[in-house]
C-alpha cells in the first residue's frame, strides 16, 4: 500500500511540475537555480542559510510535509529556496523562502 501512495504522489507531482515548466518562458531569465557547487559557496559565504535551517523554519511555522524537492535559485537579486512539500494527505504544496534570512515569501 505505501508503494501505491508514493507512486500516486510522484505521478501527481509530475503533473504539476511539467506544465509549470512550460509557463516559465519569460520568467526563466529572472530565475536561475544554482548548481551544487554554487549552493555550497553561497552558504559558505553566508549569502544563504543552510537547507536544514530553512526546513527547520518551516517546522516552526507548523508547516508539515515531506520535502520532496528543494532548489536554491536566484530570483532577480535575491536567493530563494523553492521547496516542494508532500503532505500526509498526498497534497503537494510549493513554498518559497528567502534564503538570506529565512523569511517566507509564499506558500505559508
Amino acid at each position: 500500500m505505501p508503494v501505491f501512495r508514493i507512486t500516486t504522489a510522484l505521478i501527481l507531482l509530475g503533473c504539476l511540475v511539467v506544465p509549470g515548466q512550460a509557463s516559465l518562458g519569460a520568467d526563466r531569465t529572472a530565475r536561475a537555480c544554482l548548481t551544487r557547487a554554487e549552493q555550497r559557496d553561497a552558504i559558505a559565504e553566508r549569502k544563504a542559510i543552510p537547507l536544514a535551517a530553512a526546513i527547520k523554519l518551516l517546522r516552526e511555522r507548523d508547516r508539515r510535509g515531506e520535502v520532496v524537492r528543494a532548489d536554491l535559485c536566484r530570483r532577480d537579486e535575491q536567493l530563494v529556496y523553492e521547496l516542494t512539500l508532500l503532505g500526509r494527505s498526498g497534497k503537494v504544496a510549493r513554498v518559497e523562502i528567502n534564503a538570506g534570512n529565512g523569511e517566507p515569501l509564499s506558500g505559508l
